[in-house]
């Protein structure tokens, strides 16, 4: 019948944990039987030869040698028999210089050969070693038998029976299979708990579920177009998607560091870390306008979502600027309706060559307007945008002036950008002033946008905070937060490698002033775009 190998991971890893367990304890009691035996040996034949050594140095044993023959009833059987009683060897055996026998445990031995060659012992060497004997098997010692002159006369053999040591093992192996079984069982019972607690976090679930699982998150995360940044309870990054990373401008290797090492300081990196607290907050990063949600997780970590809402806030400020617009085109229509009026009076009072001159004047000074403004800004897309705002600055009731000094004869690399950030500054203006002057310079390839006007200004305390995101002193409109416009003008400066700051101006109000390095296109490409 084939067995068949549990599918649950919990399972697995106890079947697992208890084979290495017990293989374990197998292993460590064979390691620790082995050298026993060998400590046992070693202990029986250091006590035979304490025990030959004592019995060689029992003084008028050598010379009862040399002076009387071996008998059952002899001096030296005698004194052989009494110290082998008394320290309980198998045997002592007291030999002369030609291998005869003057004692033994068989008193039938004694006067024959000794089984053993004692030679080494004769030559005066201690001899230890396991051997077998007429008695059998024994740990036994030979010294050399010295006479008081310290001549060699004979040896004293002394045997441990070997039963004894084998038996002295045996003893200590019920107890060390107890203290063996004892770790087993806590192996076992360790192995239990940590099975049952990774079935909890694995829910039950095979390696091969796990793996599904693994696949598809991994396709998931990396398939939606959504940011995912997730964190440990260190604030180090566990994940990131390649939405994540092309949002925030992270590198292959985020992942395993801190957060506020891979991201520079500001509202992005206080919003991912829990810094901030709330739902939907709005972010600006690298020039994208973001919305982020933080999830914590039960380890302390958590997970963080990101929307790019750029396109979103790009044409939420259309809307603003096209109800600008309108209301404008309505104020214009009032307007042109008490023109035609007026009009219409003239030609039925035959006042011909009146209505003509008025005519002309009304349409010359519209035109004037924006040629003066195209004639100053080359690019099509900043003078409709001031064209535009002029118009919707009329319509509040403020002025928008071109400052004589305006002249931008090349065309920007990316108008969309300086659209972004000039209508953006204009807004801000129109917001609390009644007059605002555009000023755009070319120095090179460098765009220098500067928008000033007559409101209350910022106090230098807070000159740096009107570029944070979320900051502002309005309520936001229903279709979109405030606080994202000067934040997002800093963002795109800085991403050219320029900057955007607020000063002063003389007489009252605010002068913003941002510099776009490398914005324009040089003339020389200009003049090939248009020779084409």
């Amino acid at each position: 019948m084939r067995i068949r190998w549990p599918r649950r991971v919990f399972a697995q890893v106890l079947l697992v944990q208890l084979a290495t367990t017990t293989g374990v304890i197998m292993l460590a009691t064979g390691l620790f039987l082995a050298p026993l035996s060998a400590q046992l040996d070693d202990q029986a034949m250091r006590r035979a030869l304490a025990i030959a050594e004592t019995t060689a140095a029992e003084p008028g044993l050598a010379r009862e040698l040399t002076t009387t023959k071996p008998s059952a009833d002899g001096p030296v059987q005698a004194e052989a028999e009494r110290i082998r009683l008394a320290t309980h060897a198998l045997y002592i055996v007291v030999l002369n210089t030609h291998h005869v026998r003057w004692s033994h445990p068989t008193v039938s031995e004694i006067g024959r050969t000794v089984s053993t060659d004692p030679s080494a012992a004769l030559a005066g060497q201690e001899v230890m070693d396991i051997d077998r004997g007429t008695l059998g098997p024994s740990a036994r010692a030979k010294v050399p038998l010295r006479d008081d002159t310290g001549k060699i006369v004979g040896a004293v053999s002394v045997g441990i029976a070997y039963d004894s040591v084998r038996a002295q093992l045996l003893r200590t192996v019920p107890s060390l299979l107890l203290y063996a079984g004892a770790a087993l069982a806590v192996g076992v019972l360790a192995a239990f708990g940590v099975s049952r607690r990774l079935q909890r976090r694995t829910h039950g679930l095979a390696f091969a579920d796990i793996s599904s699982l693994l696949d598809e998150r991994e396709a998931m995360l990396h398939g939606i177009r959504e940011g995912v940044v997730a964190l440990d309870a260190r604030g180090r990054i566990r994940l990131v998607n390649d939405e994540a990373q092309r949002l925030l401008g992270l590198g292959p290797d985020a992942d395993g560091r801190a957060l506020d090492d891979v991201l520079p300081p500001g509202r992005t990196t206080d919003v991912l870390a829990g810094r901030v607290d709330g739902a939907d907050l709005l972010t600006v990063s690298g020039g994208r306008v973001l919305v982020a949600n933080r999830m914590p997780t039960a380890d302390g970590g958590a997970v963080a979502t990101l929307r790019d809402r750029t396109e979103l806030e790009l044409l939420g400020r259309e809307l603003d600027s096209t109800h600008g617009l309108l209301d404008a085109l309505r104020a214009q229509d009032h307007e042109h309706a008490n023109r035609l009026h007026t009009l219409l009076g003239l030609l039925e009072l035959g006042l011909h060559d009146e209505a003509v001159e008025f005519v002309a004047e009304v349409a010359d000074g519209h035109r004037a307007s924006a040629e003066q403004i195209a004639e100053r800004v080359h690019d099509p897309l900043l003078s409709a945008l001031l064209v535009g705002k002029s118009a919707i600055a009329a319509e509040r009731g403020a002025s928008l002036r071109i400052s004589p000094d305006t002249l931008l004869p090349d065309q920007a690399v990316d108008p969309r950008d300086l659209v972004t950030v000039l209508g953006n500054l204009i807004d801000n203006a129109l917001d609390v002033a009644t007059f605002v002057e555009v000023e755009l310079l070319a120095e090179g390839t460098t765009a220098v946008l500067r928008v000033s006007d007559n409101g209350p200004g910022v106090p230098p305390g807070m000159r740096e905070l009107v570029f944070t995101e979320g900051w502002s002193t309005k309520a936001p409109p229903a279709h979109r937060g405030r606080g994202l416009g000067l934040a997002l003008v800093r963002r795109l400066a800085e991403r050219y490698g320029g900057m955007a700051r607020v000063t002063a101006r003389a007489g009252g109000g605010a002068v913003f002033t941002v510099v776009l390095p490398e914005a324009l296109s040089s003339r020389e490409l200009t003049a090939m775009g248009e020779s084409r």
